[in-house]
């Protein structure tokens, strides 16, 4: 519905009693809150994570490093430690973990072939009469140690996800920044509406004269 010439008058002469420049200002205050909160919640993330590579490097609690770096990325934007599809490798690798896990692996393997080796030796002395020496007995032995030991030299493989993680940060995340951001996009929105409905109201009152 077309509005009369007085109230576009009344309508305007009310926007211009009122400083559209404090929404402006409004809007970039919170952008300023935003972005500092922002930097605050990376710092934080880089602080978290230098404290996971320190307990992993001194065999520390590196679960608990894990848990307070993921709690802190899964709460707060731009915190973001996700591998992305064209990453060449996980942001979180634990080397020190990752030695440690071959290291006990390769220890098990050994145990287990000292322990087959020993069941070769019973399971021998039973099938094979003794010899001269026991000499009689070494091929079954060594046959026995090849079908149920662990070569010497087999590469260990452990499972990436003991000793890699990325996590993915909230596009959004309802903290400082987060309802700063809001308030900087509301308060640019009503700018933006203001200036919209003014110029509107200008050409409604030029249609009337």
């Amino acid at each position: 519905m077309a509005m009369d010439k007085r109230e576009a008058q009344h309508l305007l002469g009310f926007l211009r009693k009122l400083p559209n420049w404090i929404l402006l200002a409004a809007s970039i205050f919170f952008l300023i809150i935003a972005v500092f909160a922002l930097r605050a919640n990376n710092q934080r993330m880089i602080e978290l994570r230098a404290a996971v590579f320190v307990a992993d490097e001194q065999d520390g609690d590196v679960e608990g490093a894990l848990r307070a770096l993921r709690e802190h990325v899964y709460k707060h934007m731009n915190t973001d430690l996700a591998a992305g599809d064209n990453a060449i490798k996980p942001p979180i690798q634990l080397k020190y973990r990752y030695e440690r896990l071959v290291a006990a692996e390769k220890a098990k393997n050994q145990n287990t072939n000292d322990q087959v080796y020993t069941d070769a030796q019973d399971y021998c002395e039973q099938q094979i009469a003794s010899g001269f020496s026991g000499r009689g007995r070494i091929p079954c032995i060594q046959e026995y140690v090849d079908t149920h030991g662990t070569p010497e030299g087999k590469a260990v493989t452990i499972p990436e996800d003991a000793y890699k993680f990325d996590f993915a940060s909230p596009s959004w995340s309802p903290d400082l920044a987060g309802w700063s951001l809001v308030l900087a996009a509301l308060f640019f929105g009503l700018f933006v509406i203001w200036i919209v409905s003014e110029y509107i109201l200008h050409q409604q009152l030029r249609l009337h004269n």
